[in-house]
């Protein structure tokens, strides 16, 4: 089997890594002319030391080399990045193979989930080859062979099978999923609350205000996800309560990080660049916003993170104002 890769981020060198241990000829391409120069001399990725790429996966920055020929394409660049990426595919070739994705996010604006955007870009007849890869998962624990779970939904429960198989190892284990709207946005949304638990760590306000945030947090995303037609308990499973526990427990996680630099006094733009990374929450808690007052779904913890990061909010103020909310009955 010959596998197409589009990105060669962390996440993106991890998976790739992972299906080229299992004997698939792997071709990973990056619209980055250093990083793909880099990854072919060194074989190591420059976030991940010390790790090299199977001999079997290759790298390029021609799109049309990484498409051809392939039995499976796999998308790991940004949420942001999926529309014009795939404006690109379309130009050179529609795939005729199962599509993979696995960047978590909502497009601003329209305020598709990611599998609706490349439905929109490709045609409806590409929704049966959609699948959607997400859950609780850091690249640095997974390339080292870390056990880890995560789940993949698809529209087609033929694909569905297939790419549990051919991402299934003996450490990295695959679940399969139908409720792709579910799953999607579970792994969107989450990256928002981890931000505020990284404010919150930041600030030194202990566990129990992260725990607060946590499980309040995943109410958020669960009444907006139900509002738009999916299983409440999806968000119960590894891509909602698995990724949120992740994602807004540690350090290692951008999207905590980049909550944690904040509330240390950095700037939005001294915070991204510390990272050296794209933070999918900052850019999802837009199209969470503007979801939230279409559907009239309250979302008060995304709504301080959105003060905060585009409002001007103090992050002091904004705590307060939470604390400050009605308090209401627990309806789960």
């Amino acid at each position: 089997m010959k596998i197409g890769f589009l990105g060669a981020g962390t996440w993106g060198f991890c998976l790739a890594s992972l299906l080229a241990s299992k004997g698939y000829q792997v071709i990973s391409w990056t619209r980055d002319k250093e990083l793909a120069e880099v990854l072919t001399k060194t074989r190591e990725h420059p976030h991940l030391k010390g790790i090299r790429a199977p001999d079997n996966m290759s790298f390029t920055t021609n799109m049309a080399e990484a498409l051809n020929g392939i039995d499976l394409l796999v998308e790991s660049v940004t949420s942001a990045g999926i529309r014009p990426v795939f404006e690109q595919v379309k130009k050179i070739k529609i795939p005729n193979c199962p599509i993979v994705l696995t960047s978590k996010g909502i497009e601003q604006n329209s305020g598709l989930i990611l599998p609706k955007v490349l439905i929109e870009i490709l045609g409806e007849g590409i929704k049966s080859k959609i699948a959607f890869l997400s859950g609780p998962s850091y690249a640095v624990e997974v390339i080292k062979g870390l056990p880890t779970s995560v789940v993949v939904a698809a529209y087609n429960p033929n694909v569905l099978k297939e790419v549990c198989d051919i991402f299934t190892t003996r450490t990295f284990r695959v679940y399969p999923n139908q409720d792709v709207e579910g799953v999607a946005y579970g792994g969107a949304l989450k990256n928002i609350i981890a931000i505020a638990c990284g404010i919150a760590e930041g600030l030194g306000l202990g566990y129990s205000t992260k725990a607060a945030i946590m499980t309040r947090g995943l109410h958020e995303i669960r009444k907006l996800a139900v509002a738009e037609g999916c299983r409440p308990e999806t968000l119960s499973g590894l891509s909602g309560m698995g990724d949120v526990c992740l994602t807004c427990g540690s350090l290692i996680s951008r999207n905590c990080r980049f909550g944690y630099l904040l509330a240390q006094g950095l700037t939005i733009e001294e915070a991204q660049h510390k990272i050296g990374m794209v933070v999918e929450g900052a850019y999802t808690c837009v199209s969470a916003i503007q979801l939230s007052k279409q559907l009239n779904v309250p979302m008060p913890i995304t709504e301080t993170v959105y003060k905060i990061l585009y409002e001007g909010m103090p992050i002091k103020q904004a705590v307060q104002s939470l604390m400050d909310r009605t308090i209401k009955e627990e309806h789960l």
